[in-house]
């Protein structure tokens, strides 16, 4: 890229991003004005799923948007022998729980996929006590932002509602403050074509799949809602090296063939659409 700056038509600007997924250092790098002035986008991201120099991507959704939760439900602590003198938050959490997972099952379309996971719930440390409090949290996804807020909004409810039942109160946070809450990363058609024809042309249309979308999440999706963009994954499994595991394992390794390869698909894609978008 560097040595061919001079026939480039435009400007290529790389992002050096901190903070990437969980520290949200896509968003504060748009709060600075990285995308001013930027037309597309393009980003790699390896993948142990797929052998060593396979290109995989897809147009439309790619990741989902993601959400965490957690409620705080309370009720009044009291005796487990004497039911009747407490407001027991157990029961209510638990009925929270039950009828958490049928708003998937029963209110989401079936081919609209989408996720709620209770992933936590703690009450009480005595076996002869009902406690005040129970916390239970989780974690829910979706593919586009209308049944992603719809998820949020009937989470609130269903947790407030059946607390309430069981004569407990609720709070629910979903660390809106705290911008934890992911866009879904969507890829642009014609940015995801430009990325399939480069690739192809480069690596053969053997080394390029569509793949399927994912449940994972990635801030580069702050990225695609303001400008056309396209993820894109490049393989890095070789099991004769143990390069298998997943980026969050703590056995991860690549095989390190694939650099000079996906710094070449890379740089093309940029080279190539400033000088053929017309």
């Amino acid at each position: 890229m560097i040595n061919k700056f001079w026939v480039l038509q435009g400007t290529v600007i790389l992002l050096f991003q901190p903070a990437e997924e969980a520290g949200n250092g896509a968003k504060r790098m748009i709060g600075d004005g990285a995308l001013e002035d930027v037309e597309a986008i393009f980003a790699v991201h390896v993948s142990h799923e797929h052998p060593t120099a396979i290109i995989g991507s897809r147009p439309g959704p790619l990741l989902a948007g993601c959400g965490f939760f957690r409620a705080v439900i309370s009720g009044r602590k009291g005796l487990a022998g004497d039911p009747h003198n407490s407001v027991d938050p157990i029961l209510a959490a638990s009925a929270a729980v039950i009828s958490l997972q049928g708003i998937v099952s029963r209110e989401s379309n079936p081919l609209d996929s989408q996720v709620v996971s209770v992933t936590s719930f703690n009450g009480g440390n005595n076996l002869n006590m009902i406690p005040d409090t129970v916390v239970i949290g989780g974690t829910f996804r979706a593919f586009s932002n209308a049944s992603f807020y719809n998820l949020l909004q009937r989470i609130q409810e269903v947790v407030v509602e059946q607390a309430s039942v069981f004569r407990c109160s609720t709070t629910v946070d979903f660390f809106e403050k705290d911008s934890t809450i992911y866009p879904p990363t969507v890829n642009d058609d014609h940015m995801y074509e430009h990325v399939k024809k480069v690739a192809t042309d480069l690596l053969g249309p053997t080394n390029f799949r569509v793949v399927p979308p994912m449940m994972g999440a990635e801030d580069f999706s702050f990225y695609t809602e303001i400008v056309p963009a396209a993820f894109y994954y490049i393989g890095v499994r070789n099991e004769t090296l143990g390069s298998i595991h997943t980026g969050h394992s703590p056995y991860f390794m690549i095989d390190e063939d694939v650099l000079p390869i996906g710094a070449a698909v890379h740089a093309s894609i940029a080279e190539r659409y400033l000088n053929e978008r017309g």
